[in-house]
């Protein structure tokens, strides 16, 4: 915990590695016709005989009954508060693809949506339209001129692009205008307090004249926006734990998150091959690797169980090569679950590992949900987890006379 008031007195520097794999959207539920889950049904031979060697057992990553967003899940695996210190989505997906933020900015993380004649939403990721079809619908959006501000839209990846407003006296306190669900139309923009009217009417006018600019297409004709937010000021983690912590991560809000933080975020190509390949390539360099693996958590958001599973088995052939780099401490965990049946983050707890030299096993077979519930590290708190990897590291002092 990044917060806990003696960690400046126990933190010690060492030369041992931590490798944090994060699963995005890792945990699961049961397929209703076989009753196993995405990890029950999985063949995970790698990972399986990891847990072996490991202690295990589930992460809560805010509370009982709180389904988190990925940038709450992951701050808390890092040892933040996720509810103190919680970032939204527009600034972290801004700073992923290196936008910049000054103090008269509020940030937007926008995907292109489908509507129909009556302007019901039939598809909010609009097919998850490619980059390069994307791309010319950003340049359109970006031409948008709104009286008293300053409008720039930005692609990130496939349907998904960022919008940045400029202007005096803005604050983030706007709705998201996602209704998560189909059939209905997207949500106006509402200020949740006084101080964000102006805001509010910046976007209600953007979004007009975003659907006026789309209105001839049959999809990706509309817009959805969320996660209005400021530049945030967080401890660094490099400061408080006396590390030189690094992020590879090929999605822009996971690089803009760990960038807030004050990670070094490593240029880690666009899958997740890439990814290991940089891992192997700046391992000298760190002795934190922050690493993260999306197609579960999107596969998951589908309901795609096949896929899901699928993709964590996609996983489990990366391992060895992980493994091959030795690290003294290794954890694989999840921001949050992505059930394939509920097509959703959920609020269900998360399974985790972490291998050590401390750690010959205790018993546990495979990896799943049901195995690491009654393993040894019990039921924790996500932002308990990074302490927990530091003491196996032999990063932290006793604590106290």
């Amino acid at each position: 915990m990044i917060d806990f008031p003696y960690l400046a007195d126990i933190v010690t520097a060492s030369p041992s590695k931590i490798i944090m794999l994060v699963v995005d959207g890792l945990g699961g539920l049961a397929n209703p016709e076989t009753g196993k889950s995405e990890l029950e049904t999985a063949q995970l031979p790698h990972l399986d005989h990891l847990a072996k060697q490991s202690s295990c057992g589930l992460t809560v990553p805010v509370g009982a009954g709180i389904s988190p967003g990925s940038g709450p899940g992951h701050l808390a695996l890092f040892g933040y508060d996720p509810v103190k210190s919680l970032i939204g989505r527009g600034a972290l997906e801004a700073l992923g693809i290196d936008i910049e933020l000054g103090e008269r900015d509020i940030a937007a993380r926008g995907n292109f949506c489908s509507i129909d004649a009556d302007g019901n939403l039939t598809d909010r990721r609009a097919g998850r339209i490619a980059t390069k079809l994307a791309a010319p619908l950003v340049e359109l959006l970006d031409q948008i001129e709104i009286p008293g501000a300053e409008t720039s839209v930005y692609a990130v990846k496939d349907y998904r692009f960022v919008l940045r407003i400029r202007a005096d006296e803005l604050e983030d306190g706007v709705n998201d205008t996602d209704p998560e669900r189909l059939g209905v139309p997207p949500l106006l923009p509402r200020e949740q307090n006084k101080s964000s009217n102006k805001t509010a009417k910046i976007v209600s006018e953007f979004i007009n004249r975003a659907r006026f600019l789309l209105r001839d297409r049959s999809s990706a004709n509309m817009v959805l926006l969320r996660g209005f937010s400021k530049m945030p000021a967080l401890p660094q983690m490099g400061d408080s734990y006396l590390l030189t912590p690094a992020a590879i991560a090929a999605y822009p809000m996971y690089r803009g998150l760990a960038r807030t933080l004050g990670m070094k975020v490593i240029d880690a190509g666009t899958d997740f091959s890439s990814e290991v390949e940089a891992l192997h390539h700046h391992y000298n360099n760190h002795d934190f690797f922050y690493l993260h693996y999306k197609p579960a958590d999107a596969a998951g958001e589908d309901g795609d169980f096949g896929g899901k599973v699928a993709a964590l088995e996609a996983l489990d052939t990366f391992i060895p090569s992980i493994l091959e780099l030795n690290p003294d401490v290794l954890i694989v965990a999840g921001d949050h679950a992505t059930p394939a049946v509920l097509a959703s983050h959920s609020w269900h707890p998360v399974p985790f590992l972490l291998r050590s030299q401390w750690t010959a096993g205790e018993g546990v077979p495979t990896f799943n949900e049901k195995v690491c519930a009654s393993g040894s590290l019990g039921t924790i708190q996500a932002n308990q987890l990074m302490l927990l990897a530091m003491a196996h590291a032999g990063k932290l002092r006793k604590f106290g006379p």
